[in-house]
Protein backbone atom coordinates (compact mmCIF):
# COMPACT_ATOMS: atom_id res chain seq x y z
CA UNK A 1 0.00 0.00 0.00
CA UNK A 2 1.57 3.20 -0.59
CA UNK A 3 -0.01 6.69 0.78
CA UNK A 4 -0.14 9.96 -1.58
CA UNK A 5 0.00 12.82 0.88
CA UNK A 6 -0.95 16.49 -0.37
CA UNK A 7 -1.75 18.30 2.58
CA UNK A 8 -1.90 17.34 6.24
CA UNK A 9 -2.46 14.00 7.66
CA UNK A 10 -3.01 14.33 11.54
CA UNK A 11 -4.25 11.70 14.00
CA UNK A 12 -6.10 9.15 12.12
CA UNK A 13 -4.62 10.61 8.60
CA UNK A 14 -1.21 10.08 10.00
CA UNK A 15 -1.61 6.72 11.72
CA UNK A 16 -3.00 5.44 7.99
CA UNK A 17 0.40 7.16 6.67
CA UNK A 18 2.24 5.44 9.46
CA UNK A 19 0.71 1.99 8.47
CA UNK A 20 1.21 2.33 4.46
CA UNK A 21 3.85 -0.03 3.14
CA UNK A 22 5.62 3.29 1.68
CA UNK A 23 4.75 6.85 1.35
CA UNK A 24 5.27 9.76 -1.30
CA UNK A 25 4.56 13.15 0.37
CA UNK A 26 4.37 16.33 -1.26
CA UNK A 27 6.86 19.24 -0.31
CA UNK A 28 4.17 21.08 1.15
CA UNK A 29 2.77 18.24 3.40
CA UNK A 30 2.49 18.30 7.09
CA UNK A 31 2.10 15.05 9.58
CA UNK A 32 0.51 15.19 13.13
CA UNK A 33 -1.17 13.61 15.81
CA UNK A 34 -2.88 17.04 17.55
CA UNK A 35 -5.11 15.59 20.09
CA UNK A 36 -3.17 16.27 23.02
CA UNK A 37 -4.38 19.78 22.33
CA UNK A 38 -7.94 18.90 22.76
CA UNK A 39 -7.46 16.67 25.53
CA UNK A 40 -7.65 13.60 23.69
CA UNK A 41 -3.97 12.02 23.58
CA UNK A 42 -4.11 9.91 20.04
CA UNK A 43 -3.67 6.52 21.50
CA UNK A 44 -4.62 4.72 18.31
CA UNK A 45 -2.31 6.79 15.77
CA UNK A 46 0.66 5.92 18.92
CA UNK A 47 1.13 2.67 17.64
CA UNK A 48 1.59 3.21 13.88
CA UNK A 49 3.56 5.91 14.51
CA UNK A 50 5.87 4.69 17.03
CA UNK A 51 6.63 1.73 14.71
CA UNK A 52 7.54 4.28 11.90
CA UNK A 53 9.41 6.53 13.52
CA UNK A 54 10.79 5.26 16.63
CA UNK A 55 9.49 5.58 20.17
CA UNK A 56 11.58 9.33 21.25
CA UNK A 57 10.22 10.89 18.03
CA UNK A 58 6.56 9.67 18.11
CA UNK A 59 6.92 10.45 21.56
CA UNK A 60 7.29 13.96 20.61
CA UNK A 61 4.69 14.04 18.48
CA UNK A 62 2.32 12.82 20.35
CA UNK A 63 3.43 14.91 23.55
CA UNK A 64 3.34 18.27 21.68
CA UNK A 65 0.68 17.46 18.67
CA UNK A 66 3.20 19.88 16.71
CA UNK A 67 2.70 19.24 13.17
CA UNK A 68 6.52 18.27 11.30
CA UNK A 69 6.90 19.40 7.21
CA UNK A 70 7.47 17.05 5.24
CA UNK A 71 11.21 16.75 4.66
CA UNK A 72 11.30 16.40 8.38
CA UNK A 73 9.11 13.03 8.31
CA UNK A 74 11.22 12.30 5.52
CA UNK A 75 14.48 12.04 7.89
CA UNK A 76 12.35 10.48 10.44
CA UNK A 77 11.15 7.73 8.75
CA UNK A 78 7.65 8.28 8.42
CA UNK A 79 8.28 9.13 4.51
CA UNK A 80 9.66 7.49 2.07
CA UNK A 81 9.75 10.22 -0.38
CA UNK A 82 9.28 14.17 -0.56
CA UNK A 83 8.46 15.63 -4.38
CA UNK A 84 6.99 19.17 -5.86
CA UNK A 85 3.00 18.90 -5.46
CA UNK A 86 3.11 18.96 -9.12
CA UNK A 87 4.77 16.09 -9.83
CA UNK A 88 3.07 14.06 -6.54
CA UNK A 89 0.93 11.85 -8.51
CA UNK A 90 3.35 11.03 -11.50
CA UNK A 91 6.09 10.56 -8.37
CA UNK A 92 3.51 7.69 -6.67
CA UNK A 93 2.85 6.06 -9.94
CA UNK A 94 6.91 5.34 -10.87
CA UNK A 95 6.90 3.91 -7.85
CA UNK A 96 3.76 1.74 -7.98
CA UNK A 97 5.01 0.98 -11.52
CA UNK A 98 8.56 -0.33 -10.25
CA UNK A 99 7.18 -2.45 -7.68
CA UNK A 100 4.14 -3.87 -9.98
CA UNK A 101 7.24 -4.81 -12.81
CA UNK A 102 8.77 -7.34 -10.03
CA UNK A 103 6.91 -10.80 -9.64
CA UNK A 104 3.84 -10.43 -7.78
CA UNK A 105 4.37 -13.68 -6.41
CA UNK A 106 8.16 -12.85 -4.94
CA UNK A 107 6.65 -9.16 -3.65
CA UNK A 108 3.95 -10.81 -1.59
CA UNK A 109 6.14 -13.23 0.09
CA UNK A 110 8.89 -10.67 0.66
CA UNK A 111 6.13 -7.94 1.88
CA UNK A 112 4.63 -10.89 4.53
CA UNK A 113 8.19 -12.01 5.82
CA UNK A 114 9.39 -8.49 6.27
CA UNK A 115 6.39 -7.87 8.44
CA UNK A 116 6.48 -11.32 10.17
CA UNK A 117 10.19 -11.06 10.54
CA UNK A 118 9.42 -7.93 12.37
CA UNK A 119 7.77 -9.48 15.48
CA UNK A 120 10.78 -11.65 15.76
CA UNK A 121 13.86 -11.42 17.87
CA UNK A 122 16.96 -11.29 16.25
CA UNK A 123 18.59 -14.75 15.71
CA UNK A 124 14.60 -16.28 14.80
CA UNK A 125 14.59 -13.96 12.41
CA UNK A 126 17.39 -14.83 10.19
CA UNK A 127 16.30 -18.07 10.72
CA UNK A 128 12.76 -17.81 9.06
CA UNK A 129 14.66 -15.28 6.76
CA UNK A 130 16.45 -18.18 5.91
CA UNK A 131 13.90 -20.35 5.24
CA UNK A 132 12.13 -17.40 3.14
CA UNK A 133 14.80 -17.32 1.03
CA UNK A 134 15.05 -21.06 0.39
CA UNK A 135 11.09 -21.44 -0.55
CA UNK A 136 11.54 -18.46 -2.82
CA UNK A 137 14.69 -19.80 -4.66
CA UNK A 138 12.21 -22.66 -5.52
CA UNK A 139 9.85 -21.16 -6.89
CA UNK A 140 9.26 -20.99 -10.65
CA UNK A 141 9.35 -17.04 -10.69
CA UNK A 142 12.72 -17.10 -8.79
CA UNK A 143 13.61 -19.74 -11.39
CA UNK A 144 12.59 -17.13 -14.23
CA UNK A 145 13.99 -14.48 -12.81
CA UNK A 146 17.75 -16.12 -12.60
CA UNK A 147 16.95 -17.29 -16.54
CA UNK A 148 15.85 -14.36 -17.30
CA UNK A 149 19.06 -12.29 -16.13
CA UNK A 150 21.23 -14.78 -17.79
CA UNK A 151 19.63 -13.97 -21.26
CA UNK A 152 19.89 -10.73 -20.93
CA UNK A 153 16.07 -10.23 -21.35
CA UNK A 154 13.02 -9.10 -18.94
CA UNK A 155 11.49 -12.05 -17.39
CA UNK A 156 7.93 -13.20 -17.80
CA UNK A 157 6.71 -13.63 -14.58
CA UNK A 158 3.54 -16.68 -13.82
CA UNK A 159 3.02 -15.56 -10.58
CA UNK A 160 4.42 -18.81 -8.40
Amino acid sequence: VIAEVHGIATAAGCQLVASCDLVVAAEEARFATPGVKIGLFCSTPMVALSRAVGARRAMEMLLTGEAIPAREALSAGLVNRVVPAGELAAATRALAAKIAASSPYVVAIGKAAFYRQLQMPQPLAYDYAQDVMAANAAAADAQEGMKAFLEKRPPKWCGR
